[in-house]
């Protein structure tokens, strides 16, 4: 797996772009994969695994073939590792904004972080839409985004040796309060957690973990709201947080406030495509699921047909059919034929695997 960052002076030319590095869509590059079509993967989110690893990376799934059991972030890397013979290039934290067709039959995607792309099909597999941060509804407390106030952590480091809230009570929120308690040189003051309520929405184990932090003096919870701030010149210099049990607005003072309260989608720019949309979701044919414009397609919770259901798995043999139906514009005068993974030598090459030696008989 290969990640890019910057923005190429010219369109990147590939067979196809995948909208959406969740599951369906880390599924969807193998399935390209096995039909020797190239991808680059585009996600909004900073990491890839889509929902699994924003919302339940630790939480088990159940309804994967052959897996009794398994995290989110389990699937994740096992998806990685399977995809990994085909070398998919990875544009993360940036959004597709624009699509359009070419003269050649080809699409002109532009991200919003100025990366274009000039690919033969698109496959959106983007869930159930971009992904954006639910954000803290106190007013002018936005003008402190991504100095003071972040949403996401790209670099720990930012934060040592100072004074931060966390606000947030899921497994994201969690996962990051554990993280920065593992410094012995915190303290409850230095560490703060804030969030509404007594029940938390995370993985008990993790909940347990930040029990034993609090009872050992490396971090304080307020069960409370924020609900206001106190300025010093252009820096934010303190939280008002009003606590549940009376009432009361605390002074909390601060360097920076990490807020995690879980992530909101939006059809965002896809609704502008042109293509042919119902409640919301992306309609397709159940043949190829290919969309109303010729050579996109859509897998996953984005799309919609007559028996939908949105499930992982589906979106596994969804993937599967758009990867045939992509063939076609990929490869307009080359008959595509179904091969299977336990005999073809052909895909054991492209697999890197041994093909295993033919019985023989006397």
């Amino acid at each position: 797996m290969s990640i890019h960052d910057s923005a190429a002076a010219e369109p990147i030319q590939t067979d196809a772009v995948v909208i959406g590095a969740g599951p369906v869509g880390l599924f969807q590059v193998f399935e390209l994969g096995l039909l020797e079509i190239r991808a680059h993967v585009v996600d909004s989110l900073p990491r890839v695994g889509g929902q699994c690893m924003e919302l339940y990376p630790d939480k088990p799934i159940y309804d994967i073939p052959a897996v009794p059991v398994c995290s989110g972030r389990e699937l994740t890397e096992s998806l990685l590792k399977q995809i990994a013979p085909f070398h998919p290039t990875f544009h993360l934290g940036q959004t597709v904004t624009s699509l359009q067709r070419q003269d050649d039959e080809r699409f002109l995607l532009e991200t919003s972080r100025g990366t274009r792309f000039l690919p033969r099909i698109v496959i959106i597999a983007a869930g159930v839409g971009a992904f954006e941060p639910r954000r803290l509804r106190v007013e002018g407390i936005g003008d402190f985004e991504n100095a003071q106030l972040f949403y996401r952590v790209r670099d720990p480091a930012e934060f040592a040796a100072k004074r931060l809230v966390i606000a947030g009570g899921g497994d994201s929120a969690l996962d990051w309060l554990l993280n920065f308690g593992q410094d012995a040189t915190r303290s409850k003051q230095s560490l703060i957690m804030v969030h509404r309520r007594q029940e938390f929405r995370a993985a008990p184990s993790s909940v347990a973990k930040m029990r034993e932090l609090e009872a050992a003096g490396r971090l304080r919870l307020i069960i409370g709201q924020v609900t206001g701030f106190e300025r010093e010149g252009d820096r934010l210099a303190a939280l008002q947080v009003t606590r549940t049990s009376d009432e009361q607005v605390e002074q909390v003072p601060l360097d920076a406030l990490l807020v995690f309260f879980g992530l909101t989608p939006r059809l965002g720019p896809i609704a502008d495509w042109g293509l042919d949309l119902e409640r919301r979701a992306v309609a397709v044919d159940t043949e190829r699921f290919e969309t109303s414009v010729p050579g996109v397609f859509a897998v996953g919770d984005i799309n919609i047909y007559p028996g939908k259901k949105k499930l992982i798995l589906s979106g596994f043999h969804e993937a599967a059919l758009a990867a045939f139906g992509a063939a076609r514009y990929v490869f307009p005068n080359k008959p595509i034929h179904l091969q299977y993974t336990t005999t073809s030598t052909k895909v054991h090459k492209l697999l890197g695997v041994e093909s295993p030696a033919r019985e023989t008989t006397g």
